[in-house]
């Protein structure tokens, strides 16, 4: 048993939220109020008031986040009841869902799940077979438009692209081919189930009898459907979340699931967190000044009883490489003086393309610093390589993880064999593993070749049996299986430097690791795999607390992180409000971007715009963001930076810099 939760140590609206455990509940939880710990105590409370653990369903919308609430609620009550409960992801959920129920679809139930890596090399092939090899068509062109007509529960052919169209339509035919799913037919899937099937609906609705959602601005118009089925007629769901910082309606999220919630569910308890924990009245003020302008939101007014010592900033500085180096040196300078580390400060930046000038001062100053967003780990060749063999075990009809293991490490089956065995796979209209054990095959290919595929098959067969049987865990197996296959030796062979081999080697070890955490103790494949496919979350779940240094990151992932010191680059027009968003008519999402980053700053805050800067090859001229307008002028202090360096030093500053440099040497 963990430490036991004092609810006399809530705020009032808090302790509310706790106790009202009943009926639809709306709980607007303002940025820095409290909100995870709002929603642990309140699930720890329905197990202390008798709810049934297995009826509690908590959803989030990463990996990460699930891990924490599930180990905090377990923190405040008995391990074994928080153990019953289910607390995921919605995708998550929507697998459990489907391993049960998909064969209704005409699906098998050990369906494989294509991650974006997996889901691009599929969709090159297919733009290939359409005949549009020299057309400029990215995959993530097809991926993004195909995911946005589907989650408006469109089909591909409602895509405007003729080709495009053509491209998605027989994607969605080769996955279903292949049994095979993406995190888009996760949800799609799982809410036809249920709308659809009677006895489904009924069956999942009894299973969860108190349903708690995270970050509910996040949602979309297919989730809130997905929560409608699921919820009971005693209407006993809460929600959470703020629509005030609801920045992602450019991939999908509805913020009319917030806004309009008592349309879906009958009268609910509206709960207002409005007692704000982590920045100071300085930078609050700033905050509820810039979002009060958005027309339609709930209102609500954050308030603090913190008072900062230090005022908001806004610095003008004449163009990105001086801002930049203005950025770097400010920081140099405090963690020199005020000892602070690299960690407390952060730099918010509103486009990729921002990181180029700062990760160059960075540089010049030798300070530290952590990129957010970086190469994903599930994105390794090795570590693909891995995955395509275990889901080639598991489901031998996935062509696309069957082909790219095909010949790794080299066996004698090459890539013109491989293209003989893909179009005698068509002419036979079979998976590409059944073609491999059709004796026909020997018509195309020659007797060496078919040496090579004999054996293959037949490790194939021997292993697939081994992983099937489910005897002892699957790291164990597949650690023999490398050591069969000669794969170690095959990094060694392709490896240019040593540390290259030490990387893919670690890679190779973190992935068995990985295998034994998920999956202990002996189990089913199909299983194990959902589970590494769902930890390789798209939602930009970077380990920031692995990572050391200065954190430069973009406005978006910033969200739910918060820093000592926040540095804001670029409030421009143009480029916050982004001028893509201001013809899209996205201007209050702007503003909530800007009001995310603002409300990221613990201690001290610095917005910072440019009077210069090149686009194309050529300078222009830049005006302020609108938004620095909307906040009145005395809550701010106004700098320009180029008129102040051209300002002598004082003798102060002069004898603060020495002292500073004598302390560095005495330590």
């Amino acid at each position: 048993m963990g430490e036991k939760f004092d609810i006399r140590k809530l705020n009032p609206a808090q302790r509310e939220a706790v106790r009202t455990l009943d009926g639809p509940v709306l709980i607007l939880a303002g940025a820095g109020t409290g909100k995870t710990r709002t929603v642990t105590c309140r699930i720890a409370h329905m197990l202390e008031k008798g709810v049934d653990p297995r009826g509690i369903l908590a959803l989030t919308f990463t990996n990460k986040a699930a891990r924490e609430m599930a180990e905090r609620v377990a923190g405040l009550v008995e391990r074994d009841e928080a153990k019953k409960m289910t607390v995921c992801t919605f995708h998550s959920l929507c697998v459990r869902i489907l391993r049960r129920e998909i064969g209704r679809l005409g699906y098998k139930e050990n369906f494989s799940i294509f991650t974006g890596s997996d889901q691009s090399g599929l969709i090159k092939k297919l733009i290939i077979e359409q005949g549009a090899r020299h057309e400029k068509l990215e995959p993530a062109q097809v991926i993004a438009a195909y995911s946005a007509v589907r989650n408006r529960g469109l089909t591909y052919k409602q895509i405007d692209d003729t080709l495009i169209s053509a491209v998605a339509g027989a994607y969605q035919r080769a996955l279903k081919a292949q049994n095979a799913l993406d995190f888009d037919d996760l949800l799609i899937l799982a809410e036809r189930l249920l709308r659809c099937y009677p006895d489904v609906h009924e069956r999942w609705q009894k299973r969860y009898t108190h349903i708690t959602v995270d970050e509910f601005q996040d949602t979309n118009s297919l989730q809130m459907s997905l929560l409608r089925q699921l919820v009971g007629e005693n209407h006993n769901v809460c929600v959470v979340g703020d629509d005030d910082q609801s920045i992602y309606g450019w991939r999908g999220a509805q913020i009319s699931n917030i806004l309009e919630f008592e349309s879906y569910f009958p009268n609910p308890k509206v709960i207002k967190l409005e007692e704000n924990y982590r920045c100071t009245r300085q930078v609050l003020d700033c905050a509820n000044a810039l979002i009060r302008h958005n027309i339609g939101r709930r209102d609500k007014t954050l308030r603090t009883t913190k008072q900062g010592s230090d005022g908001v900033r806004l610095v003008s500085v004449s163009g990105p490489e001086r801002e930049a180096d203005f950025v770097a040196q400010e920081i140099e300078d405090a963690h020199a003086r005020d000892r602070r580390p690299w960690e407390a400060f952060a730099v918010l930046f509103r486009a990729n393309a921002q990181s180029r000038s700062l990760e160059l001062a960075m540089r010049e100053h030798h300070i530290p610093y952590r990129m957010i967003g970086s190469k994903s780990f599930f994105d390794r060749r090795e570590v693909k390589d891995i995955l395509s063999y275990l889901h080639a075990m598991d489901n031998p009809a996935a062509d696309l993880h069957l082909l790219r293991i095909l010949n790794t490490p080299p066996r004698g089956i090459s890539s013109t064999t491989a293209s003989v065995i893909i179009d005698k796979s068509r002419e036979l209209r079979k998976s590409v593993w059944d073609t491999l054990l059709d004796e026909r095959l020997a018509e195309d290919c020659s007797e060496r070749s078919m040496a090579a595929i004999r054996s293959f098959t037949s490790l194939m067969r021997k292993y697939l049996a081994q992983f099937a049987a489910a005897r002892e865990p699957h790291a164990a197996v597949l650690r023999r299986f490398l050591e069969e296959i000669g794969y170690g030796e095959y990094i060694m062979r392709t490896c240019k430097t040593e540390e290259e081999r030490l990387q893919r080697e670690a890679a190779v070890d973190e992935l068995l690791v990985t295998m034994n955490s998920l999956q202990p103790s002996p189990g089913k494949l199909t299983d194990l795999l959902a589970g590494i496919c769902l930890d390789d979350s798209r939602e930009e779940e970077d380990d920031l607390e692995g990572k050391s240094g200065v954190c430069l990151i973009t406005m978006h992932a910033a969200k739910g992180l918060e820093f000592p010191v926040v540095y804001i680059v670029g409030v421009e027009q143009g480029l916050l409000p982004h001028s893509r968003s201001v013809d899209e008519g996205n201007l209050d999402e702007e503003r909530r971007l800007l009001y995310v980053g603002i409300t990221r700053a613990q201690e001290k805050l610095t917005l910072s715009y440019c009077s210069k800067r090149v686009r194309y090859g050529k300078e222009e001229n830049c005006a302020p963001s609108e938004f620095i307008e909307e906040i009145p002028g005395n809550l701010y202090e106004f700098v320009d930076y180029d008129a102040l360096m051209a300002e002598p030093a004082t003798e102060e500053e002069c004898m603060n810099f020495f002292d500073s440099m004598r302390e560095l040497l005495n330590d």
